[in-house]
Parts: structure tokens; sequence; C-alpha cells
């Protein structure tokens, strides 16, 4: 049978610590007093005690008079409030009568000015002008457009491109024309049938030449800044 090589030393351990914990727990350990024992509330929680009113905070100023004030007695008034009433009531401007609308049939009345019925807003001082955030926009991009066109001349100096004038910009126009009335005159002059091969060529040559012709005519015309490169 299998016997520990420490069998001793912990039979050992457990005799010389076992004495320790004879009484349930260490053995010197001070007792409680038999007089703090659990007395009934001690354990609910107390409030503070209540402070007596200060004498800087005073009551407010009553509206009404006290108990103990009199009326001031003995003093007259010579005025005739029914002679003033009456010529206040004369002279007065008459009130007038506040707006007012009706939107029932059982006659429910209501104010008109809180209605929004009135058009108030087209007697503002703004009213019909411009906002402030759409012309700084508008100044905003007026600016990046100069700004992008002046970079786009500057690549175009950079790459040594020339501008047409006005005047190159319509010869060229009016000799492209030129040139198409040309080839649609030959084109007009071609035979009904086309019966051989190289008028079949010759005829899709004219179709072309007219083709790339109208499409040059239409870009010149569409565009009015045009560079082209220096030779």
């Amino acid at each position: 049978r299998y016997i520990s090589t420490f069998r001793p030393s912990v039979k050992r351990e457990a005799e010389k610590n076992k004495a320790q914990w004879k009484t349930m727990g260490p053995a010197k350990v001070a007792l409680p007093s038999p007089k703090n024992f659990l007395q009934k509330h001690s354990k609910e929680p107390k409030l503070p005690a209540r402070k007596k009113e200060q004498d800087s905070k005073k009551l407010p100023a009553l509206s009404v008079p006290r108990r103990t004030d009199h009326p001031v007695m003995g003093i007259q008034s010579k005025k005739n409030f029914i002679n003033t009433n009456a010529v206040a009531a004369i002279t007065g401007l008459p009130k007038k009568p506040q707006p007012i609308h009706v939107d029932t049939r059982q006659g429910d009345k209501y104010l008109l000015e809180t209605s929004g019925l009135v058009p108030k807003y087209i007697k503002k001082k703004d009213y019909g002008v411009t906002p402030k955030y759409i012309i700084r926009r508008n100044e905003e991009m007026k600016r990046a457009q100069k700004e992008y066109e002046a970079s786009i001349l500057e690549h175009l100096k950079k790459r040594a491109m020339k501008r047409l004038s006005d005047e190159e910009r319509i010869n060229l126009l009016q000799g492209l024309k030129k040139n198409w009335e040309e080839v649609y005159r030959e084109f007009q002059g071609l035979p009904v049938e086309i019966d051989t091969i190289p008028k079949k060529l010759y005829k899709e040559k004219l179709e072309s030449q007219m083709k790339q012709l109208e499409h040059d005519i239409e870009v010149i015309e569409k565009h009015k800044v045009i560079y082209i490169a220096n030779e």
C-alpha cells in the first residue's frame, strides 16, 4: 500500500494547530461587553436637529393692512368724480373693437391677429430682400469661377496654347461652310444609280467628309472661345 513520505509532517502540523480552534475560533479573542447590547430603534436613521428661524429672515411685507392699523380719519376730497368721468367719456376716443373671425357654424369667435390669416410677413423690413447667405454664396461662386478660368488660362499658357480671335474664328467657320457646300455640290453630282465599287466608295467618302465638316461647324458655333496648339 502506498504511504506518503510527508505523512508524519502533516500529522505533526495538524496536532500543532488543532488546539487553537477548540473554541470555534481563535482562543484569544476579546469578548463583547454585556453593557453594549442592541437597543430598540438604535439603527434607525436620525434626522438633524431643527434649526431655529434666524433673525435675518424677516416675513415679507403684507399688502393688506394689519389688524392693529387704523384708517386715517377726517380727510375729504373736493373732486367731483361724476363730472370728471362724464368729461372723460365725452372727450375720450372710442375704443376700437378687436378684429375677429368666425370659423364654425355655432359662431365661435377668435382673434384675427393670432389666427394666422393676417399676412404679417409682407410687412417685414427684409421682405423681398435677397438673404445675406445667398449673396455671399453667389460671390463665392463667382470668385471660384474666376479662379478656375485663371487656372485654365495659366495651364494653357504653360502648354503654349493660342486663343483664336473672333475674326479668325469667323473666317474659320466661313471656310468650313464653304468646304461643306463644295462637298455637297459634288455629292449632288453623283449618278442616281451607284452600280460600281469605285462609285460606292466615292459616295461613302463624300458622306464622311460632310459629317466631319458638320461636326466641326457645330463645335465652333457652340464654343465662343477656342484654343489651338502653336506649331
